[in-house]
């Protein structure tokens, strides 16, 4: 039986069955690491590594949940004139499939060109006569490496596609780790309110989140659905579109978003906090955030206490004591699933995408993640974080140390498995 005590201010007490009362004080907040004159050119050079310059005049707007981003998703589609991409892992048959496909139907039967790509393996749930009904009406919507595929190798199959982007009318934008399905929808509508984040976005980088959509889907269907000078002329009329203040650098080279999480680590003054639904980093990883916490930074990762993959949580775990030994903080996700992955640094540089800190995602899966240096933008992602805590626990080494035995010895086991998880 567990018992949830809110206090006043930032203090939240849990208690379980299995160890005393202990008070729980949140990551505080600092005041700003640099002045606001400091122009976001000299930021992004500051945060970014050289090769990853960002795209400037983007309006973005941070997204909760499936609260909030699946009504700005279904009014895109609803408001598409032209076309409309969506590329995402899970594409499920429920409730908010339904809701969804129908709202790709209609925007098919109105001469919307909708083209859907959907990952066979995310997706092995949904019901076959659930996307031949959307087929029928118009959507153009096709599996990503479908199971008839095993001819050709374990290793073809083990390359998913993971992201998740919505694209309408080279206009408006989504990205973040938001699925189609009722696992992100609300408790009360028969969903499980699973935690994430989106951002939505206006500007010149909606065209890049898009070329990803395109050159993922010509790789797997060798379909060319746009020539060379129609793209060329919309490339030019997105880089006049300016919607806003925000530089965003898309990245969907795994390598270069595990780079660019490296070099922000390397390069914070005051904070590093980290929110990843999978934690099993690599040997890079771990150094860059125990160094950073070692120099003083504060490093913060809010992890999952319980997880759609469960031997996952003890994999992380096993992670535990060489990070919290050199002053890293770790708050665990109770109320459910925790599947953000997103990333802030002083306040200023942050990231929010598919990218999930684990190898998978560094060596098979096609991902994407917008990256940026903006103190807004920063400001709102670190409060998010900082909020999000307040109804965590947070993990004490001494406690920790005292685990079961049975608990260590299969958390040994599987991070010599880590490589394969």
């Amino acid at each position: 039986m567990r018992e949830r005590e809110v206090g006043s201010g930032s203090e939240v007490r849990v208690r379980t069955g299995e160890q005393p009362e202990q008070e729980v004080d949140c990551p505080p907040a600092h005041a700003p690491v640099w002045s606001p004159q400091v122009s976001s050119r000299l930021l992004a050079r500051y945060y970014l590594p050289r090769e990853h310059a960002p795209l400037r005049g983007n309006a973005c707007q941070l997204l909760r949940d499936g609260v909030e981003a699946y009504p700005a998703m279904l009014t895109a589609i609803r408001e598409a004139r032209r076309y409309i991409h969506l590329e995402t892992y899970m594409f499920i048959s429920d409730a908010v499939g339904e809701l969804f496909g129908e709202a790709l139907a209609e925007a098919a039967e109105r001469g919307v060109h909708v083209k859907v790509l959907y990952d066979a393996l995310g997706s092995w749930t949904s019901r076959r006569d659930f996307f031949e009904s959307l087929r029928a009406r118009g959507v153009d919507i096709r599996p990503f490496k479908p199971f008839n595929s095993l001819s050709r190798g374990l290793r073809h199959l083990l390359r998913r596609d993971h992201r998740k982007i919505l694209a309408v009318d080279g206009e408006v934008a989504f990205i973040g780790g938001v699925n189609i399905s009722a696992h992100w929808a609300p408790e009360g509508e028969g969903g499980s309110c699973w935690r994430d984040d989106v951002m939505r976005v206006e500007g010149p980088a909606v065209y890049e989140l898009e070329r990803r959509f395109v050159a993922t889907w010509r790789m797997a269907f060798q379909d060319r659905f746009r020539s060379w000078r129609e793209s060329h002329r919309r490339r030019r009329l997105a880089a006049g579109q300016r919607k806003g203040e925000v530089g965003l650098a898309v990245l969907s080279s795994r390598r270069s978003i595990h780079r660019a999480y490296l070099h922000a680590i390397s390069r914070a003054k005051r904070s590093v906090l980290v929110a990843a639904a999978y934690f099993i980093p690599d040997r890079k990883m771990v150094a860059a955030l125990r160094e950073a916490a070692q120099r003083g930074v504060e490093v913060s990762l809010l992890l999952n206490a319980k997880s759609d993959h469960p031997w996952l949580v003890h994999a992380t775990r096993a992670f535990y004591e060489k990070l919290l030994t050199a002053g890293v903080r770790i708050f665990e996700w109770e109320r459910c699933v925790l599947h953000a992955k997103t990333a802030v640094v002083d306040g200023v540089w942050g990231t929010i995408g598919s990218f999930n800190l684990e190898r998978l995602s560094l060596l098979f899966n096609h991902e994407v993640n917008a990256v940026f240096a903006d103190p807004r933008m920063g400001r709102l992602l670190e409060e998010s974080f900082r909020n999000d805590c307040q109804g965590c626990r947070e993990v004490d080494l001494d406690v920790f140390r005292r685990r079961p035995l049975w608990q260590k010895l299969f958390e040994r086991v599987l991070y010599a498995f880590r490589k394969i998880l």
